[in-house]
């Protein structure tokens, strides 16, 4: 099975890992740990973790395909109605939310749309100033397209980063403008103007040549960037001025694969050091708080925030979607995706990740795993 392994990444002169945190992969629940307490105290239960909402399975997309069709990318079109995926299977699928949940049959194969990619795909980002009538890509090749999802045909292409892999790519309308972003395995992270593909600044080489991994701009209007880097440090850059970044958030001590805003003075980085970190950017460098449970020491495995509910997703190389809330380290759900492995071992893992951030009273989490299926999880706070 072909997956999206971060062990393929370039990463000069980086420290050695920790070791591997010990779980056991044929389990579906997580074991909590022991609370103990005595008949004269009186426990906390604002620190105990706790899950605030009734998640349940609502949908399963079976995987088409008959090879290899690990989803890399899932993301929801602004209005939070159309998902799209993208992966291995050099396809981009397209599916109303709605058709989805109302559909009485236990596994959808059928996508909305779908269009096909010259390249195997690692990023998906809608573009926002487009009502979902456009979604970006970047491939293995080094190249960020944007395709016109109602006709399937590609309406812009941009092909600087000398044919090495583009691991993420974003949108933002700062101040009336489109920008884009793009990071590599070439070590660099590039910005342009969606509409004529002028490339805004100098390029960036924040990790010292180390491969990009994930690049986001400030979702709530800022001037900030934030950027995970194969050489263990995320990095937020202002975008007005991106010689020198104005924060470099070293603690882990593996390659940083994802650095999402949680809020504008808040980031959540995932590393293959098998945590995820979130900090106070506002306050220097500091470290809020660590969240362990998941699995990940090789693979891209996921992460989203949800910005409403204070929600922290993960997938997990045990094939497993953990759950926390920003509050506490320990994860509040873990689900395992699918029952039966069609390759016949146990190889599985859950490869993407997005949670829904229309809802405030509702929460929508789609997981994507490294065998194709797509899974849908909603429920209501508790």
């Amino acid at each position: 099975m072909e997956a999206l392994f971060c062990s393929e990444i370039p990463n000069n002169n980086i420290r050695s890992s920790i070791n591997d945190l010990s779980y056991s992969s044929s389990s579906s629940s997580y074991t909590w740990p022991t609370i103990m307490t005595s008949s004269s105290t009186v426990m906390n239960t604002e620190n105990i973790p706790r899950c605030d909402w009734d998640l349940s399975l609502s949908a399963v997309v079976s995987s088409a395909s008959t090879g290899s069709d690990a989803i890399g990318a899932i993301e929801f079109d602004p209005s939070g109605e159309t998902i799209a995926t993208g992966g291995i299977a050099r396809k981009i699928r397209t599916y109303h939310l709605s058709s989805l949940l109302g559909s009485r049959d236990d596994h959808v194969t059928a996508s909305e749309s779908c269009i096909c990619t010259p390249a195997k795909l690692s990023s998906l980002r809608w573009r926002p100033d487009l009502s979902g009538r456009a979604i970006g890509s970047g491939d293995y090749d080094g190249v960020v397209t944007e395709y016109d999802v109602e006709k399937q045909v590609p309406v812009f292409e941009r092909d600087e980063h000398g044919g090495r892999r583009i691991w993420s790519v974003d949108y933002t309308l700062h101040n009336g403008s489109l920008i884009g972003a793009s990071g590599s395995d070439d070590g660099t992270v590039q910005m342009w103007d969606p509409r004529n593909g002028r490339t805004l600044e100098e390029t960036v080489r924040p990790g010292g040549g180390a491969a990009v991994c994930s690049v986001e701009f400030d979702p709530f209007g800022g001037s900030s960037l934030a950027v995970g880097c194969a050489d263990r440090n995320a990095y937020v850059y202002d975008i007005r001025r991106l010689v020198d970044p104005l924060i470099v958030l070293d603690g882990h001590t593996k390659t940083v694969t994802y650095a999402r805003f949680m809020d504008p003075h808040t980031i959540v980085t995932g590393s293959t050091d098998g945590s995820l970190k979130q900090w106070d950017i506002d306050n220097g460098r500091r470290v809020v708080r660590t969240y362990r449970g998941h699995v990940n020491s090789r693979n891209f495995v996921g992460l989203s925030v949800w910005r409403h509910g204070g929600l922290v997703v993960s997938g997990s190389e045990n094939n497993q979607v953990f759950v926390y809330d920003k509050r506490w380290e320990e994860p509040v759900w873990v689900c395992e995706l699918g029952q039966t492995d069609r390759f016949g071992s146990d190889r599985r893992f859950v490869s993407s990740v997005c949670l829904r951030q229309v809802d405030e009273d509702w929460c929508t989490l789609v997981a994507g795993g490294s065998d194709g299926v797509l899974e849908i999880f909603s429920g209501k706070r508790s």
